[in-house]
């Protein structure tokens, strides 16, 4: 897990409108129950602004991680009690998409904006 500056990442893969979009996540960031987001590609750069029904967040930290290394902590800062309640909410998105270990996703760390 490294926090790579923006200039040492690959382009990004999506925007990041496209970040959060779920109804039950985005009421999880706004409640703070959720401060990441894993995806398959790049949606957001450090220091970008999310902004999610008229409150603001800022990205801290994008970083790769594979899915064999998830833990409960990264789960509960996900929005969920553990890897096996996030691993069946991904599943539960994504049928038929297998849940491999050595997977490689993106890790977007994001915190309120302040003021």
């Amino acid at each position: 897990m490294t926090n790579l500056e923006n200039n040492n990442l690959p382009p990004k893969t999506c925007s990041i409108e496209r970040l959060v979009t779920m109804p039950e996540d985005v009421a999880k960031v706004i409640e703070g129950k959720k401060t990441a987001t894993r995806r398959n590609g790049r949606y957001a750069d450090v220091g970008e602004l999310m902004e999610l029904q008229g409150h603001k967040f800022i990205v801290n930290n994008v970083y790769r991680q594979s899915l064999g290394e998830l833990t409960d902590e990264h789960a509960q800062h996900e929005g969920f009690e553990s890897v096996e309640a996030y691993k069946n909410a991904i599943l539960s998105y994504h049928p038929g998409m297998p849940w491999l270990p050595h997977m490689q996703v993106w890790v977007h760390e994001f915190s309120p904006v302040k003021g």
